[in-house]
């Protein structure tokens, strides 16, 4: 098997959140709505231990996690969910950013088609979006100002302190995707003025299908007035029905609390792999896309002259698993939407490859890897 560095597509399910999910499902496979028995008791138990373990690593109190089945429909309801009360308010305005996942993108061009008005914030050539940007783009009009924790292509950690000193004195409620960087990067996610985090579980080494919207009360004790987008059972504070799939709930908060308990070994791990990938990449004459000094380190991305990555990707397909875009794209192959609102050249969106890698990886030969690098430059 080739070595896999497509972890920012998906990640394999640690064996130790694989045995509390097969034993949530086979062994205490209780209902958490069942609150007449021992299962059912069992069951909710496992829920809410998920909770405070999401909790702990956001800071954040357990009643504010709402589970989903990832961090797509956590954005949904997070953007989505906000449309009635900004209508009832005449906020009718969104400001995001054009590296935005399209789970991101897309509800907010949906509230644009039905009356709503959208700013989009560019980042700089590094791909970072400025704080200041987005403090410009406010207006009392504005609902909601979106902008991910990193960057799902780059790597680059997007800086939300700064967008909440930019919000400080305006009622928009921020939002933020961290499907790539919950559980390895604290302390940005622990920003008070932050009102909405969407997280997914198969990026954290939790199973697929699995994922929660963080609603966190302001001072005044509200929570972002958010309305359902789907009904038939009170679940998860009447905002999302549906029975809990506990065994997937209780993987996700375990991966969550292995995350917390890990994070300084895991980054050190992870910086060791970053080295090897940017010396393999300087070697092939590569370029890195993006200030490695404002990256975690678990994703690089990097265009090689007169190289084009699918040329790449197939001449190497033996030796690394490694993807030129977003994996809800590769379907239907484009240009990176994120690289070219960075101003990058023609060559190198074209030639851009992102490893994306965990803390236990190790990149395969990489005389081998540079080999076929020359051998299908164009």
């Amino acid at each position: 098997m080739p070595a896999y560095f497509d972890f920012a597509a998906t990640t394999p399910v640690d064996d130790r959140v694989a045995d509390v999910v097969h034993h949530y499902m086979c062994k205490e496979f209780g209902n958490s709505g069942s609150r007449t028995h021992t299962f059912g008791i069992n069951a909710r138990n496992a829920v809410e231990g998920a909770r405070q373990h999401i909790a702990d690593v956001l800071h954040c109190e357990p009643s504010d996690v709402i589970f989903t089945s990832g961090a797509t429909e956590a954005n949904n309801l997070a953007l989505l969910g906000l449309r009635d009360y900004g209508v009832s308010q005449g906020k009718q305005h969104i400001v995001t950013t054009a590296i935005e996942h399209k789970a991101v993108l897309e509800p907010v061009e949906y509230l644009e088609k039905h009356g709503f008005t959208v700013s989009v914030v560019a980042p700089d050539a590094n791909g970072i979006v400025s704080a200041t940007s987005i403090g410009d783009a406010l207006t009392k009009e504005t609902l909601v100002v979106s902008v991910m924790h990193v960057n799902n292509e780059t790597g680059m950690i997007q800086p939300l302190d700064q967008i909440a000193k930019a919000l400080q004195n305006h009622s928009a409620y921020f939002h933020v995707d961290a499907a790539q960087g919950f559980g390895k990067e604290l302390d940005l996610l622990r920003t008070a003025r932050i009102d909405l985090i969407s997280i997914s579980g198969h990026k954290l080494y939790a199973p697929k299908g699995i994922g929660a919207l963080v609603t966190k009360r302001r001072l005044s004790g509200d929570r972002p007035p958010l309305s359902p987008l789907m009904f038939g059972g009170d679940q998860e504070r009447g905002l999302r029905p549906g029975t809990l799939p506990v065994a997937l709930i209780a993987g996700l908060g375990e991966a969550a609390r292995l995350a917390l308990l890990e994070i300084a070994s895991r980054i050190k791990k992870a910086k060791n792999v970053e080295s090897s990938v940017l010396q393999f990449i300087e070697t092939a004459g590569g370029v890195v896309n993006g200030d490695r000094q404002r990256a975690i380190p678990h994703i690089v991305n990097a265009s090689f002259d007169g190289l084009d990555s699918e040329a790449f990707i197939v001449a190497t397909k033996e030796l690394v698993a490694v993807s030129n875009g977003a994996a809800c794209s590769s379907h239907s192959y484009e240009l990176s939407h994120v690289l070219r609102a960075m101003n990058l050249e023609e060559s190198r969106l074209r030639g851009a490859i992102r490893f994306s890698f965990s803390h236990e990886c190790q990149l395969p030969d990489t005389s081998l890897l540079t080999a076929q690098v020359e051998r299908v430059r164009y």
